[in-house]
């Protein structure tokens, strides 16, 4: 079963879990390896497991005389174990994941084996058509409620001890604040855990904000805290701000920054410039003709 399924589940990189999944079988009367794997699917699909592709297995039997032979399927215990043949396959809509074969006799024709084949295809698209599919078509979009919730995000390895802090006091910070349990590798690589999925993402907004470094040419939606005389400041995320010339502010003359914005409005704002100082130039009205010439709303974030 664990060979089954190895060639659907996600790869590590893209789904950070280690799964185990145990299948408890009350009875037994034919391939009973076969019915865990769909047994199995299910569970993954339920569970939120973002499987590529739904498995489903069947068992193929063999009664043989001389040249003579005949193959089924969906054996039964007397007939596992009194046939010639076990031929558990198991697989996909597009191809077989995992062969097994128990067999008592010296050994197997081709016209056999094609037989075996041809049966066991057209049974797991029917099971996988008839029986399970009709039940669950596809993984949940989301993890069980009862499942670890686990992020997975890559930074700039420059930008981990700005994440981490001196002493480790950010990285602390975040891990008491949300209730995280947060790994840092070397290549920048961050998990983030938890029970709650919305601490997770709690946790992730706060290096996301920390990581930050503002694209020339990007547009934001930020918010104003600061005006001077020759601009105002707009924050794009928490802790980190670039200024708005007055001249940029509007498409006409300002005479006063308080004219076209005051603290605390909220406004979309385009970076045009980061100097060899580091500090963030913004424009308004730059944003603004960008946001009318796509047909998109000036007034509000995307949101």
């Amino acid at each position: 079963m664990e060979k089954a399924l190895e060639a659907v589940i996600p790869p590590v990189e893209e789904f950070p879990y280690a799964i185990r999944v145990v299948s408890e079988v009350l009875s037994s009367n034919g391939s009973t390896s076969q019915g865990s794997i769909c047994g199995t699917t299910l569970s993954l699909m339920a569970a939120g497991v973002p499987i590529k592709a739904p498995v489903a297995g069947i068992s193929c039997g063999l009664i043989q005389d001389g040249d003579d032979f005949t193959t089924f399927i969906d054996i039964q215990g007397v007939e596992d174990f009194h046939g010639e043949m076990d031929f558990k396959v198991a697989g996909t809509k597009q191809g077989i994941t995992a062969i097994q074969m128990d067999l008592k006799n010296d050994g197997l024709k081709h016209e056999i084996v094609k037989k075996a084949f041809e049966m066991t295809h057209e049974a797991r698209l029917q099971i996988l058509d008839e029986i399970m599919l009709p039940v669950i078509s596809e993984p949940r979009h989301e993890l069980a409620p009862t499942a670890p919730k686990m992020i997975k995000m890559t930074i700039d390895p420059d930008k981990i001890r700005e994440v981490i802090g001196s002493g480790g006091k950010v990285i602390q910070k975040i891990t008491a604040d949300t209730g995280c349990k947060i790994d840092i590798e070397d290549d920048g690589t961050i998990y983030i855990a938890s029970e709650d999925i919305e601490a997770c993402r709690a946790a992730k907004r706060i290096i996301d904000n920390i990581v930050f470094v503002p694209e020339v040419g990007k547009l934001y939606w930020g918010k104003c805290v600061r005006i001077i005389p020759i601009g105002a400041f707009i924050e794009l995320v928490p802790g980190k701000d670039g200024m708005v010339h007055i001249k940029d502010l509007e498409f006409k003359r300002t005479e006063k920054v308080e004219d076209v914005i005051n603290v605390g409005d909220w406004t979309w704002v385009k970076v045009s410039e980061i100097d060899d100082r580091g500090r963030v130039n913004l424009s308004r009205k730059d944003a603004i003709r960008e946001r009318e010439q796509a047909g998109l709303p000036t007034d509000r974030g995307d949101e």
